[in-house]
């Protein structure tokens, strides 16, 4: 890091403490940097390195159980079929997990291949969990090593296009990710987000006591995506890109939290930081930690 940066990054965080500003961080997907995405494992280590929020994507198997995972299937990136045998890009869609009983889906290995835009990951098998398995290990490790428990963001991944395809339709979707989170006792600790608004309409008029977060991913007008969505969400989490001076201060003023995706730079923690956003959501929360000096 060049020696200017240095500088700008040490006074943003100075200035971060001086004013008490609590930030929120939040380990994408567990810590994609160094640990396989949406593992049990992946969420431990991120435990280890202070996160205060629990980052997990989630789809539904056809047996309606709820695993968590980025795409509705097997990403040719980093998945291995039950023999071992690599998928390819041309056919990493044919594993829809949709069309797959979670017994089935178990023996996939995500977490032993070569990430090719996170070579630093740590290797080790792994299956896609369910959320269920997940939250149980999360919350007896916290316990075990004496951690605060930590807040969940669960993001419901449905596109129009998907119903009944690649995912039930938004509000079966929703119901059954909202039974694990009541069965699993987080409700309070829970904030479910997603690009599509349906699922959080649906969530706003049958679960009103839920945090609700809308994820954006281009450039639109803050007032009227609340004006789309109906209500006020409890965040507002943009690509970090968009965040700006004056979003921040629009949905501050509108009671809303701001935590842009995804911060994987000291030079970007540090302008957004300083901005005022309420939070960080980073592949890398290891890099937030050090240079908080914990």
């Amino acid at each position: 890091m060049k020696t200017n940066s240095l500088i700008i990054l040490l006074a943003f965080l100075l200035n971060v403490h001086a004013s008490g500003q609590k930030v929120d961080l939040q380990g994408n997907r567990g810590a994609r940097g160094i640990m396989p995405e949406n593992t049990v494992e992946g969420m431990l280590r991120a435990l280890d390195l202070g996160v205060t929020t629990l980052v997990m994507n989630v789809v539904i198997t056809r047996d309606k159980q709820v695993v968590l995972s980025q795409e509705p299937y097997f990403n040719h990136e980093f998945s291995l079929k039950p023999d071992g045998k690599p998928i390819s890009l041309k056919e990493q869609k044919d594993f829809n997990i949709y069309k797959m009983d979670y017994a089935e889906v178990s023996k996939f290995d995500i977490g032993s291949k070569i990430h090719p835009r996170f070579p630093a990951q740590q290797k080790y098998r792994a299956h896609k969990p369910l959320l269920s398995e997940t939250v149980a290990a999360v919350e007896a490790y916290a316990k075990k090593r004496k951690l605060k428990k930590p807040a969940y963001s669960i993001e419901i991944k449905t596109i129009p296009k998907g119903d009944k395809e690649f995912h039930p339709e938004p509000d079966e979707f929703t119901d059954l990710v909202m039974n694990v989170v009541n069965e699993q006792k987080i409700v309070k600790r829970a904030t479910l987000q997603s690009f599509d608004t349906r699922v959080l309409q649906y969530l706003h008029s049958a679960y009103p006591k839920i945090r609700t977060g809308l994820l954006v991913d281009e450039k639109v007008d803050f007032e009227a995506s609340l004006a789309e969505l109906g209500f006020t969400p409890a965040v507002y989490s943009p690509y970090h890109v968009l965040v700006g001076k004056g979003l921040i201060d629009r949905c501050h003023k509108a009671g809303v939290k701001v935590i842009p995706w995804t911060v994987n730079s000291a030079k970007d923690m540090a302008y957004l930081l300083g901005l005022g956003v309420d939070g960080l959501v980073t592949d890398y929360p290891n890099l937030y930690a050090t240079l908080d000096g914990r």
